[in-house]
């Protein structure tokens, strides 16, 4: 079967992009799309939809920063969605004269903005899933992390969402793992992001996790940064070898979890050996 792979990276300098079919591919883009499913890692709606058209892409994910430019880029789309969702937090906890506690409006008001954007861009992806974000702020708080995870879910239910159609994504903490376990057993199914590490994947696959989103990249840089080289080849490359250890031993011991590699620099692609 085909799992998604974060593909932001590639759709960087791809000069022509054409229906892709099951003919000979015309460009990157549709080679890629032949041997696995393609996640577009953006929260801007034209530039999903423009690749969604394709038939090469099938998922997305978006983050806090996509959150955030979408409430502030001035697009009359974007500033509908945060207009509900700011009607949306005032209408739960706030009365005529104001907000008891305004940092939860907030909160409130960010997470509904984040399911708004998951829900337009489901609408433009319609195979795959979306990934929603939990608060980074939670990282360190299973109980926190599962209920904003309960919440998103709900929000996304009074949308009419189903739970097949997107993730909620949860940093890889040994408390974001923890409840994600937490999550899975109730049928809510996580993207572990922010995994740096062989050990974080092991513990992820072992809490029944969906899907872990490695960032191969950002362990090159450290690499790099701790006096290893500036550029690698790609199968020497130390964040292509820890993905590479992931996947296999996933595979090895017969874990479902989905291995999605994420932040790949463009100047060295992703020519891994077994990620999905």
């Amino acid at each position: 079967r085909f799992h998604p792979v974060a593909a932001a990276a590639f759709l960087i300098g791809v000069t022509s992009v054409m229906s892709f079919s099951a003919s000979t591919p015309s460009n990157a883009l549709e080679a890629l799309a032949g041997l696995t499913t393609l996640s577009i890692d953006s929260g801007d709606f034209d530039n999903i939809a423009h690749y969604a058209a394709t038939g090469c892409i099938t998922d997305a994910t978006t983050n806090p920063l996509f959150v955030s430019q979408a409430g502030s880029n001035g697009d009359a789309r974007y500033e509908a969605l945060v207009e509900e969702a700011v009607t949306y937090a005032k209408e739960k906890l706030c009365v005529s004269d104001g907000c008891p506690e305004p940092s939860e409006a907030v909160d409130l008001a960010i997470d509904r903005l984040a399911v708004n954007l998951g829900k337009e861009i489901s609408n433009i992806v319609t195979k795959g899933r979306v990934s929603t974000e939990v608060d980074i702020r939670l990282s360190y708080d299973t109980d926190a992390t599962v209920e904003r995870a309960r919440r998103i879910v709900a929000m996304y239910e009074e949308l009419g969402v189903g739970t097949d159609r997107f993730l909620v994504k949860i940093a890889g903490t040994w408390e974001g793992i923890r409840a994600c376990q937490i999550l899975e057993k109730e049928g809510i199914q996580c993207n572990i992001t922010l995994v740096f590490s062989f050990l974080q994947a092991a513990a992820a696959a072992q809490a029944g996790a969906y899907l872990i989103s490695p960032f191969p990249g950002r362990i090159k840089d450290w690499h790099s940064a701790q006096g290893g080289r500036k550029g690698y080849p790609p199968m020497a490359d130390p964040g292509v070898l820890a993905v590479k250890q992931m996947y296999g031993y996933y595979r090895k011991y017969g874990y479902d979890t989905i291995c999605m590699p994420a932040s790949w620099r463009p100047s060295r692609g992703a020519d891994v050996d077994g990620a999905e």
